[in-house]
């Protein structure tokens, strides 16, 4: 950039120079007929020759074409350049504007502009100021006509420094890369750094500074603006789920996106350490049964068709039961899937969907799919059951299958938006991953909209107050061994464009515990 704007602002235009080059014009007076000798050459001739020279480093010819050079005219032109250490140097007339004189005709100035390389690349404009001599055009030099801002008590210097690497900032441009940032904020900061090293490491950050009396007067140089890094992040959504999560005694974590574009709005970890939301590999349970679901939907299923629910029910060898062992009868699939009845979907995913199926809806949800959202964040695994025991397993969320919180945040998104969108948290320009959309059927899409509601107005999730327009399904997912095992407890859901999954390690029922964080977080958001 140019460090001096003289030419956007230019001065206004003032009288033309008089001249005519070595020519004798005739006067007509009362006395006669008289003829005077105009100054020779132009401005714009001696301004091309002066600038010709400093481009080529030919101080002499420079020196000619000067009205008083001081004595050390060369050094000082010398040291100029070795300052800034300037290995090429172009000087070039400016033409917008004309040339400009003051009343008298016998001074004025043009300006010019500047082109040093070399250490630094640096561009300036400067002026060219005129004298009348023995009728012919000299350049009346000072120390500004090297550069506007030199006096003989001024000089520059290049001082180059280390800076740390880029700013990184939330979506609004609030700085989050500071010592003061939230703690999950800066664990996301560190995957950053992570997969983009580059961006974080530390650069030359150059200066010309002006200097009078050992005295730095400013930089002559304009700073280098680098780009900060940018993420997808909204700090009103990660204070409401930090603050959502603040009572809960146990491990927990909360992520949110926005189901329309997949950007990653809120990631918190509770306790710190360990981030859970994004590497955190767990069993999804009942939550999963949002997969399950659009599978059997896509299979002919209707949400108003009638379907079994017993209390207990043995597929392949192995007695699977509803949480209580309650036993709903026969009801609607909408019902069986708001009271998240396990023998119901065991028993349908063995007996008419099918591992292949199932596996093939899986992915379409991004299980199985490396996902690259601009830090390290684990997949969803959907490993091939292996028998009917181990797919009634994977239809409610146990067995092998694991997902992170992100992962089951991205599966109600993609009920909400109508197409599962790979996450991230840089722009889309940047994101190092796939990000092409995975549209749902439409029919599944319409169906889910019914069913993830009735979990909250009548299904496992009614006790607790959510705000209107709320979906979600609860989870309970059991790991470990005994008869009662530990569960870690689930909710996922959206309101409008807002989709998010809550876990509590070791918490037990989702509907006791996850489902009212959730309901806490999106109340303040209200």
């Amino acid at each position: 950039m140019y460090a001096h704007l003289r030419p956007e602002n230019p001065p206004r235009r003032r009288r033309r120079w008089p001249w005519v080059a070595g020519v004798l014009v005739p006067v007509v007076a009362a006395a006669g007929t008289f003829w005077i000798l105009r100054t020779t050459g132009s401005p714009e001739q001696v301004a091309d020759a002066y600038l010709s020279a400093w481009s080529a480093g030919d101080y002499r010819a420079m020196r000619e074409l000067v009205a008083d050079p001081p004595a050390d005219f060369e050094q000082r032109h010398r040291q100029f350049s070795a300052a800034v250490k300037a290995e090429r140097q172009t000087f070039h007339r400016i033409t917008t504007g004309g040339v400009f004189a003051a009343d008298g005709a016998d001074t004025g100035e043009v300006s010019f502009g500047a082109t040093l390389s070399g250490a630094v690349d640096w561009k300036y404009f400067g002026d060219l100021k005129f004298v009348e001599r023995d009728r012919t055009w000299k350049i009346d030099w000072t120390p500004a006509t090297l550069h506007p801002s030199l006096t003989r008590d001024r000089t520059v210097r290049l001082v180059t420094e280390r800076v740390k690497g880029l700013e990184v900032q939330a979506a609004d441009g609030t700085r989050i890369d500071t010592p003061d940032a939230p703690g999950s904020v800066q664990q996301l900061v560190a995957g950053l750094a992570q997969t983009y090293p580059d961006w974080f490491a530390e650069r030359d950050s150059d200066r010309i500074e002006l200097v009078e009396n050992g005295e730095v007067v400013k930089n002559l140089l304009d700073p280098p603006k680098w780009k900060p890094i940018r993420t997808t992040l909204d700090l009103k959504v990660h204070r409401a789920g930090a603050d959502a999560l603040d009572s809960v005694g146990k491990p927990a974590s909360l992520v949110a996106v926005r189901a329309s574009t997949g950007e990653i709005l809120a990631a918190v970890n509770k306790p710190g350490g360990f981030n859970r939301a994004l590497l955190g590999k767990y069993p999804p349970g009942s939550t999963f049964k949002v997969v399950t679901a659009s599978a059997l939907v896509a299979d002919g299923v209707r949400p108003d068709e009638r379907v079994s629910c017993p209390a207990e029910q043995n597929i392949g060898g192995f007695p699977f039961h509803n949480a209580g062992f309650k036993d709903y009868g026969t009801l609607a699939f909408r019902d069986a899937f708001a009271h998240s009845c396990n023998t119901t979907f065991g028993a349908m995913v063995v007996g008419d969907l099918g591992a292949e199926r199932l596996a093939e809806v899986a992915a379409s949800f991004g299980f199985g799919a490396p996902i690259k959202p601009g830090v390290p964040a684990v997949k969803a695994d959907f490993p091939a059951p292996k028998d009917a025991t181990d797919l009634a397993s994977a239809s409610i969320g146990q067995g092998r299958v694991l997902a992170s919180p992100l992962n089951m945040a991205s599966v109600a998104a993609a009920v909400a938006d109508g197409a599962w969108r790979p996450p991230r948290l840089v722009g889309a320009d940047i994101a190092p991953g796939d990000l092409r959309p995975r549209k749902l059927d439409a029919d599944v899409v319409s169906a889910l909209r019914t069913l993830m509601p009735a979990v909250v107005t009548e299904g496992t999730a009614h006790a607790v107050r959510f705000p209107g327009g709320t979906a979600g399904k609860t989870g309970t997912a059991e790991y470990g061994s005994g008869k009662e095992p530990p569960a870690h407890s689930w909710f996922i859901g959206y309101k409008d464009d807002l989709a998010f999954a809550v876990i509590v390690e070791g918490g037990g029922a989702g509907s006791a515990v996850a489902a009212p964080v959730a309901a806490r977080f999106l109340a303040e958001l209200s």
